[in-house]
């Protein structure tokens, strides 16, 4: 039976059980690559030994032998992409996720190497990462989108190079001419508008809208302080809706739950306008239209508006 023996701290050439602890938690990142670094690489023997013992027995020992055994394989693809700006540990967390994908998928029967049928689940681990987080907006989600992302910088710059030193081109030297997104567009299959759209979306950056305040307690000042919108905003259009159907509807409603007279005497009170402009009738003018007191009115007046208001209420 092949055996893998790997180096661990304390025992230059140890075999170990348990495949998950080959590398122990150094805390370094310059640690713990130069331990994946000592790591054996495994023959095609073993390799295919291993990956016949995953498929047919679900080995969980052998697919950790064959993890390990490609983790430096990890670390080399993850140092293509520390351009974007991301920690170097996190590209190698997820690059190690699209190994562990690639070693269950893995069929040692099509006679392709581990090595070369994993680097494709490791880029993309990675590349899902740096989507996900290069940016708070996401800047690519179309196939042609993540195309431009993961080649554009590096077209750009070999057009920069081809420029060399020409002073126009150097004052330029940001900007893709007509001709260098014609030829972009046409070396990547994509449209020109999406390479535009792309350089667009990358020369940008974040803005935070409403930021958090200062250390010391000031007020920060953000976009949202000039970009709302009060006449707009959600609450104040519900609530303008509700008033002006409550002002319209609802007060005919709770008209009609009065009777005649009390009816007229909220109407002539408070509802209609003299040419002039003033208001409606006094209570002494009510109470001599109806024969009453302007007391008797007034009571009259303050009932029919309890009513009205437990109207409206029903009403809302």
């Amino acid at each position: 039976m092949t055996n893998l023996s790997l180096a661990t701290p304390g025992s230059p050439s140890a075999s170990v059980a348990n495949p998950w602890a080959l590398v122990p938690p150094l805390g370094n990142l310059d640690a713990y690559i130069s331990a994946v670094n000592r790591l054996p690489m495994l023959t095609l023997e073993q390799e295919q030994e291993f990956a016949r013992k995953l498929k047919n027995t679900n080995d969980l020992e052998a697919a950790g032998k064959l993890i390990m055994s490609h983790l430096r394989l990890v670390v080399s693809v993850s140092r293509q992409y520390l351009g974007y700006g991301l920690p170097h540990a996190d590209l190698i967390q997820e690059g190690n996720i699209g190994l562990m994908k690639a070693v269950r998928r893995f069929d040692p029967e099509q006679g392709v190497r581990l090595v070369s049928y994993a680097m494709h689940w490791i880029k993309a681990e990675i590349h899902e990462y740096i989507l996900r987080n290069w940016r708070m907006v996401k800047v690519a989600t179309t196939k042609a989108q993540r195309k431009l992302f993961f080649n554009l910088r590096s077209m750009k710059q070999g057009f920069k190079s081809d420029a060399g030193t020409d002073l126009e081109a150097a004052t330029h030297r940001d900007c893709l001419t007509e001709a260098q997104i014609d030829s972009m567009a046409k070396d990547l299959n994509v449209k020109r508008e999406e390479v535009i759209e792309m350089e667009t979306r990358m020369s940008g950056g974040d803005v935070i809208l409403d930021p958090s305040p200062s250390d010391d307690g000031d007020e920060t000042y953000g976009p949202i302080s000039y970009l709302t919108d009060i006449n707009n905003e959600p609450t104040a259009v519900i609530e303008s809706h509700e008033r002006d159907y409550m002002s319209g509807d609802g007060i005919t409603s709770a008209l009609q739950s009065l009777d005649e007279r009390s009816r007229k005497i909220v109407e002539e009170r408070w509802l209609k306008v003299n040419d002039d402009g003033s208001g409606g009738m006094t209570l002494h003018e009510l109470a001599k239209e109806f024969g009453v007191s302007a007391e008797r009115i007034r009571q009259i007046e303050t009932a029919a508006m309890k009513k009205m208001r437990a109207s409206l209420t029903e009403f809302a």
